[in-house]
């Protein structure tokens, strides 16, 4: 496959932009991108500021991240070695669809809780044939 002027399409079965569509619905992936958007972080501070993932889950997802091409894994020689991760160029034009997802999410997330709540309260209402 040429590479070079490849153009995606999500609804192809067969399409690796599915794959890279998915990677990035991935809430650790969008999570780790968000985080990184001010710098490079060192595993554990990337860890703590996720927060709740997992060491495992983490690496794997900067693992895919870095595959991807869109963060960078630097390692230092020094003892203890030190390796910090940080978004590449590609990975930066990410951040304002990734942002403006998160500030939607934030600024509805109230109204789909009531809506969830409404859906809720009618199907416990159908269930018990009022």
């Amino acid at each position: 496959m040429d590479t070079e002027d490849f153009i995606g399409n999500v609804f192809d079965a067969d399409c690796p932009s599915r794959v890279l569509f998915a990677r990035i619905g991935d809430k650790w992936a969008t999570l780790v991108i968000e985080v990184l958007a001010d710098g490079p972080l060192r595993f554990s501070e990337l860890r703590k500021r996720v927060k709740v993932v997992t060491p495992k889950v983490l690496t794997h997802t900067l693992r895919s991240l870095e595959r991807d091409g869109l963060l960078n894994r630097t390692v230092y020689p020094q003892v203890p070695s030190r390796v910090d991760y940080e978004l590449t160029p590609l990975g930066q034009t990410l951040l304002p669809p990734l942002t403006a997802l998160r500030q939607w999410a934030e600024n509805n997330v109230s109204t789909m809780l009531r809506a969830r709540d409404e859906y809720d309260e009618e199907q416990d209402a159908v269930t018990l044939g009022l």
